[in-house]
Parts: structure tokens; sequence; C-alpha cells
């Protein structure tokens, strides 16, 4: 819209200075001249900005000159064969420009400059929207996390969790002593390594691996739980935001377990190239609900798109009658 405003402005110019030089009549044919004149300048706007620009912006620097020295020399380099011989070829046009003529060179020079800062603007606004979009991101990360830790420490989860270590005290209290340390090890995760903007999978394996061991007590061996994940070397190298994962594991454990029939949760990790793949199917059941998605799932979803914006992948198979997968494919963060 402002770009339309700023170009309408222009092509006002001529009408603008012919009132200005007080003409009583004006003279058309100088307005069309200096419209002609105009307009390669026009089209070299609307070819970068619709054009090069998305090049510049998606970091691609060297197409992007390439083709912008390309596009102005063309345009003005043509101008300055015709050098609007079919204009001077009509005595009656000739002397009645109202811009000056410059040589090809100096139309080059300024084609370019009308780019560079057509593009200084593009940058800018990105910067600014980036800026502003980090800014909401830092705002749902805590959200999120104090979100999370409320969940975590409600009585609810910490009462059933010490309610069945305190079970197996009488009977196994090496399990027990085990399960303080993984309850433990899983709030010094929430409480303190959660507050970057990033950790390494390895971190996010152990605490998944905390939270499944936990679950465990409560079920024993009525589900198939099944945990894969790349070798502690690789995830030591792969960085992603923290307690994104858990979601969706614990969107497994809360629909896709019954008691009166055969369940189990399959969560496998990937790592391939620059992308991480987090594969979770669980069994499904008639009596649970059919918004198995809930909460969790609508709020990585905006998570997600704050983080990554379009370069992520959040596949949900609800297809079946008997198995829910999700599958999150998000770039690995350098």
């Amino acid at each position: 819209m402002v770009y339309a405003l700023v170009w309408a402005a222009i092509y006002l110019i001529p009408f603008m200075n012919a009132h200005l030089m007080s003409e009583d009549v004006i003279d058309f044919d100088k307005v069309v001249i200096s419209w002609v004149k105009i307009t390669p300048y026009f089209a070299t706007f609307l070819i970068h900005n619709y054009c090069l620009s998305p090049l510049l912006l998606r970091n691609r620097y060297g197409w992007y000159i390439l083709l912008l020295l390309l596009l102005v020399a063309s345009i003005f380099g043509t101008i300055d064969v015709l050098d609007f011989r079919y204009w001077q070829s009509n005595e009656h046009l000739r002397d009645k420009a109202s811009l000056t003529e410059l040589a090809w060179y100096w139309n080059v020079l300024f084609g370019i400059l009308m780019a560079g800062a057509n593009s200084m603007i593009k940058l800018y606004y990105r910067a600014l929207s980036t800026e502003q979009r980090m800014a909401v991101l830092e705002r749902e990360n805590i959200e999120s996390q104090m979100q999370y830790l409320k969940y975590q420490i409600n009585p609810h989860f910490l009462m059933n969790t010490l309610n069945n270590i305190h079970s197996m005290i009488d009977f196994d209290r090496d399990m027990a002593r085990k399960s303080v340390m993984d309850l433990s090890r899983m709030m010094r995760h929430v409480l303190y390594d959660s507050g970057e903007q990033t950790t390494t999978l390895d971190k996010e394996v152990e605490f998944l691996k905390n939270y499944i061991e936990l679950m465990r007590i409560r079920y024993i061996d009525e589900v198939d739980i099944r945990f894969t994940y790349p070798d502690m070397n690789i995830c030591r190298k792969v960085k992603l935001p923290p307690l994104l994962l858990i979601v969706l594991v614990e969107n497994a454990f809360k629909h896709g377990i019954s008691y009166n029939q055969n369940s189990y949760i399959h969560i496998s990790l990937k790592v391939d190239g620059d992308e991480l793949t987090c594969l979770v199917a669980n069994s499904r059941h008639y009596s649970q609900s059919s918004e198995h998605s809930g909460i969790g799932l609508n709020n990585i979803t905006r998570r997600l798109s704050l983080l990554f914006n379009n370069r992520y992948v959040l596949e949900i198979d609800d297809g079946s009658t008997e198995q829910y997968v999700v599958k999150l494919v998000i770039p690995v963060i350098p």
C-alpha cells in the first residue's frame, strides 16, 4: 500500500510541476514523456520487489546480485539503445521533456540505488518482524514452562508418583530409590535446564526416559512401552527447544492406555542430516474421547509456528480405529 502511494505521487509530479510553473494549459506531451522516463524505474522496482528480493530474504546473495545487475543493465541498456528515438523523431515532442536526459550508466546507478533502498526496507521489516516474533516466542516459552511446571508440581501428578514410590518401599526399596532419583532429575530439568532457549537432545532424551520410567511404575508390564533414540554422542550435538517433545509423549500416555485392553506406546527419535524426527504411536480405544489431540497438541502447534515459521512438519494420523500416530519433523538448531 505504501509503495503504491509513493509511485502514485511520483507519477503525479509532472502535473504538479506544470502547476508550479503557472502554466495555463498542461502540456500532456510533456507529461507523457515524463511518464515514459519514469516507467523503466517503475518496472525495475516491480521486478525487484516481487521476483528478486525474495532471493535476498532467503540469503541467496550470489543469485540476487547477479540477477539485479542483469535486470538493471538490460532495462536501461535497452532504453539507451532506443534512446527515445521515437520521441526525438517527432518535431512537436522534441525538447518538451520535463525531466533531464541521463546517460545510461547514471540510470543503471540510480536503478541499483533504488533496488538497494527497496532491499534495505524489506530487510528492516524482516528484522523487525523477527524481533517481534522472538519477543512473542520468549513470552510463549515462559508461559509453556510455567504451565508445564504447574502440571508437574500439581498434587495429582506428585501424589500419584509419590504414592507409587511409597508402595514400593516395603517390597522393592531399590526401585523406590531409583524412582525418587528419576523424579528428582526430571524436576531439575524442568526447573533449571529448560530455562535456556535451546537444549541438547541428550538432555531431552534423559528427561523423557525419566518420565517414562515414572509412568512404568503405574502400569508395570501391562503396557508395551518402547523408546528408541540415536546414540548419545549424536544427541549431544543436536540442539532443540526445551520441553518440546514431552507434549507428544504426555499425550500418548494420557490417551493411549486402557486398563481393560492391550495397550502400547512406541516412541522413536531419529536424526537425519539437519532434521530431527519424533514419531509417537499409541494404541487407540473406543472409550477414549475423540478429541485426542487436546490442548497439548494445539499449544505445540502454536509454539512450532513461532519457533520455526513454516520449516517444520507436524502430521497427525488418526484414520485408524486401533492406532494414533503423531509425527514431528523439525530443523536442528545450529
